[in-house]
């Protein structure tokens, strides 16, 4: 049995330049990861079975007529693993569980980096090198979120964000993640950017290059749910915090924050607001 990670996604920054003719956007972000998130337990099996438990299994799940857990096939999980036995001929079914520790669609990576958990813990089940181009050519066609999830590492994010260039900095550093409870439709967001092009990332190290950068959603989905800018504003006046924004296209916000202490004090702060929050650091 293969127990893998699917790590909290965020954007430090995210620049959206223009509108590709493939409609898609032109994108540039700063992909970073927590040390926390979803979890995946794959292992062989006489038939495909998949089951999601956890706190946010509700949100994903079929009606309990299907059974407990039961899922449908258009889960990013199920695409995943189809997609993985097509691309490496494997005849072999499995059975998957996902803990979904994360809140749906919250702009952290969720599907996305669970279809990328999919993918390693599946290679890794079959004795296929993670660095196999297959497994990122899978990746591509789930998702543009998929192939940074897949690599799980630091990066700049160009093209439709999954042109990638790893990058080193900020590990370690304490990090909180607060979702106040709403769902932003990724293509409503999308839909609300105004047409400007703001300009590109900067250069320097991880943290100026983020400081000085943006997220040009935040305002479209803002508009959507105008209590992402009550997350924004308990965060920026928390002590200790050195770099606040929204992740993707929301509506989960986040934080660095210098120490521990000053993430944990925020953090029960925004419990108190009875919003979701995770105090973790990044990976």
């Amino acid at each position: 049995m293969i127990v893998e990670p699917a790590p909290a996604k965020i954007n430090l920054a995210l620049h959206v330049r223009h509108r590709r003719p493939d409609g898609y956007h032109e994108l540039e972000t700063l992909f970073a990861f927590a040390t926390d998130g979803d979890l995946l337990t794959v292992d062989h099996a006489g038939a495909d079975d998949f089951r999601i438990d956890g706190p946010f299994a509700s949100a994903l799940t079929s009606s309990p007529v299907q059974g407990e857990g039961a899922v449908s096939d258009d889960n990013l999980v199920t695409q995943a693993r189809d997609a993985f036995r097509r691309a490496f001929g494997i005849d072999r079914h499995y059975v998957i569980r996902l803990t979904k520790n994360l809140p749906v669609a919250a702009g952290i990576g969720g599907g996305s980096a669970d279809a990328a958990a999919t993918l390693r813990a599946l290679a890794r089940l079959g004795g296929i090198a993670l660095a196999d181009p297959r497994l990122h050519a899978i990746a591509a066609t789930l998702g543009a979120d998929v192939p940074p999830c897949l690599i799980g590492r630091t990066a700049l994010g160009t093209g439709r964000g999954d042109d990638l260039a790893t990058l080193t900095g900020l590990a370690g550093t304490p990090l909180l993640l607060v979702n106040p409870g709403v769902g932003v439709s990724t293509a409503a967001v999308f839909a609300g950017w105004d047409g400007v092009d703001r300009g590109a990332l900067p250069g320097g190290d991880l943290l100026a290059r983020a400081r000085a950068g943006r997220n040009d959603l935040e305002v479209p989905a803002t508009a959507l749910a105008p209590v992402i800018a009550e997350v924004r504003a308990l965060l920026d006046a928390a002590p200790g915090m050195i770099l606040s924004r929204m992740s993707g296209s929301g509506a989960t916000c986040f934080a660095l924050f210098a120490d521990s202490a000053a993430c944990n004090d925020a953090a029960s702060a925004a419990g108190a607001r009875g919003w979701w929050k995770l105090a973790t650091t990044m990976a």
